[in-house]
């Protein structure tokens, strides 16, 4: 596979530069979204969790004011000690994605018609926005302090890869268009959620049943977001299936950009000649954490779950890429397995991460 397959995945399947034909938005199709304010507060606040019930992460860490505070953070370093190198550098690359949230609140403040335009607004996009922001805000913060207490990642790089990736900001594509904002994010909420349970499984399998307790929990959350997201666009799709269906094949021709692929730690790229997001993905692809399989498996659930080949009365516009969709699993499944045997053929190479202390992983 391509050194950036697995959470790069879209690199496999470009189509060459096509202007985007969902490019600025019509007034119909923000009236669309306009129109379904009720639907966000009935539909969507739901599934948002109480703060004084839900999980934080103290819930999963050490107590500082107990006695036993420091025979609790050696038990989070011996629990930890057997974690693979390949498995802590997708691990702290997953947190420093959760760490870049700031990032990702601004982008779905740009989207018309949903936007919260002081930042207390009381519409009910404004408020979903603040409290999906609020909750998605307890993963980085939990996956931090917990990879601290091992003892086995260098933070002051980690920490300067985050602070370099929330200033520069993401550019997903989406060009302030709700539909195409949430095709993006009913994406990525998927592929967060299939990452962090890929994760929770390797911990256990390495011995850190805790750490997957941790991943585990917040693929759940991941799991809820996503449903929330994907139901915007299925609401979309009763009202204006044509828009919506073009957003869909937009946002794939686009290829769907990874929300932390500007990370840089300030030394990988000047030392190596390549991208330190290109040789995460590589790591991410090699140890089965996130694929293109996988991003193929999220375009055939998205397909099914909007029922795009169900959907009859297309404008020829819309017809034509109700056609395209329905292709693009299958195609992309073989570009990955033509990359995989490519890469088999190709001898093995090896990469420090400045993330565990300058220690080489394959890639």
């Amino acid at each position: 596979m391509p050194k950036s397959a697995a959470v790069d995945s879209p690199r496999i399947i470009v189509e060459g530069d096509k202007e985007s034909k969902m490019a600025g938005l019509t007034q119909l199709r923000k009236e669309v979204i306009m129109d379904m304010e009720d639907f966000a507060e009935n539909e969507l606040m739901g599934l948002l969790k109480d703060p004084n019930k839900n999980w934080q992460p103290q819930d999963f860490l050490p107590n500082p004011e107990s006695p036993d505070f420091l025979d609790e953070v050696a038990a989070v370093q011996k629990r930890g000690a057997d974690l693979p190198d390949d498995h802590l550098v997708v691990l702290v690359g997953d947190m420093i994605t959760e760490e870049a949230l700031p990032t990702y609140m601004n982008m779905l403040n740009t989207l018309e018609g949903t936007k919260d335009k002081t930042g207390a607004d009381g519409t009910a996009w404004a408020r979903w926005t603040r409290k999906w922001t609020a909750e998605e805000n307890r993963h980085g913060d939990l996956m931090n302090k917990y990879m601290w207490m091992t003892g086995k990642v260098s933070m002051k790089p980690i920490e300067t890869t985050i602070q370099n990736l929330i200033g520069s900001g993401m550019n997903p594509k989406t060009e302030n268009n709700p539909y195409l904002g949430f095709v993006y994010t009913s994406f990525q909420e998927r592929a967060t959620k299939i990452s962090h349970g890929n994760t929770a499984r390797f911990a256990i399998e390495h011995g850190d049943e805790v750490l997957g307790k941790i991943c585990g929990t917040i693929a759940a959350d991941e799991g809820r977001h996503e449903i929330a997201y994907q139901r915007i666009i299925e609401e979309v799709m009763k009202r204006d299936k044509d828009g919506a269906v073009l957003a869909f094949a937009d946002m794939m021709k686009k290829q769907i950009v990874m929300p932390a692929h500007l990370m840089d730690d300030g030394e990988h790229k000047a030392r190596t000649g390549r991208d330190l997001f290109a040789d995460f993905a590589s790591v991410a692809d090699r140890t089965g954490t996130y694929t293109a399989y996988d991003y193929a498996s999220i375009m055939d659930h998205l397909i099914k779950r909007w029922k795009i080949a169900d959907l009859d009365g297309l404008s020829g516009e819309a017809a034509e890429a109700q056609e395209y969709l329905m292709k693009q699993p299958a195609r992309i499944r073989r570009l990955a397995d033509f990359a995989a045997a490519k890469a088999k053929k190709k001898e093995a190479q090896e990469e420090a991460f400045s993330w565990i202390f300058g220690r080489k992983v394959s890639i």
